[in-house]
């Protein structure tokens, strides 16, 4: 046997920054501000323009769930793709948020935005920040948040009263429609306040825990 053996196993290689699920990743960051474009387009008011940002940002929900699923069956997780993947999904739902409100300019949605900004935000920073010895598991109520949250993004993103406007006999679709997506934002929300405190509450259970432990 080699002297320079030490009979430990090889480190396994990290897999590269370039390959496909950062690509996609880094498509989702530079699909952000085309979709801003698209949906202010003429004010919003444009149902062409904002079917062409349905479109993106159903291409970047989907890719979103293609990146990860290929990340994970390939052994392709990164750092930078640790990183990037939440900007990337806060991104383009924030400029969701926030054009969809300007969009409506209503003092009930730009609440909802709001609040949901800083929640996100604040999770996604102590994530990449405090809790990088610190595992915190995606919780259930999470999962419902992100998927209830993509459906009224999408259908909202609709020119779903535009449209009745043009077409008539498609005005009441619309409308009827565009209810449901209102009511998919709202219970949103409240997965969104939900699963915040579950997140707070858990990241508090661990430190407590840590620090009883260290102190033992």
């Amino acid at each position: 046997m080699s002297g320079t053996s030490t009979g430990q196993p090889p480190a396994e290689a990290q897999p590269s920054n370039w390959n496909l699920p950062n690509a996609l990743t880094t498509l989702r960051i530079v699909l952000v501000p085309f979709f801003g474009w698209a949906l202010l387009h003429d004010g919003g008011d444009s149902i062409t323009w904002r079917i062409v940002a349905w479109a993106i940002f159903f291409v970047a929900m989907v890719t979103d769930k293609i990146d990860g699923d290929i990340a994970r069956a390939r052994n392709l997780i990164t750092d930078f793709g640790k990183i990037a993947d939440p900007i990337a999904d806060k991104a383009i739902t924030g400029m969701a948020f926030i054009g969809l409100s300007i969009i409506m300019d209503t003092w009930w949605m730009w609440t909802i935005t709001i609040v949901v900004l800083v929640r996100e935000w604040a999770v996604t920073l102590l994530r990449l920040s405090v809790l990088k010895s610190v595992v915190i598991a995606a919780a259930r109520s999470g999962k419902w948040k992100t998927a209830v949250q993509a459906l009224a993004l999408g259908f909202l993103t609709l020119p779903l009263l535009e449209v009745g406007d043009e077409v008539g006999w498609l005005e009441i679709p619309g409308e009827v429609v565009y209810v449901g997506a209102i009511g998919l934002l709202l219970i949103a929300f409240v997965l969104t306040l939900w699963s915040g405190y579950e997140f707070f509450r858990d990241v508090w259970k661990q430190r407590h825990s840590i620090r009883r432990s260290s102190a033992a």
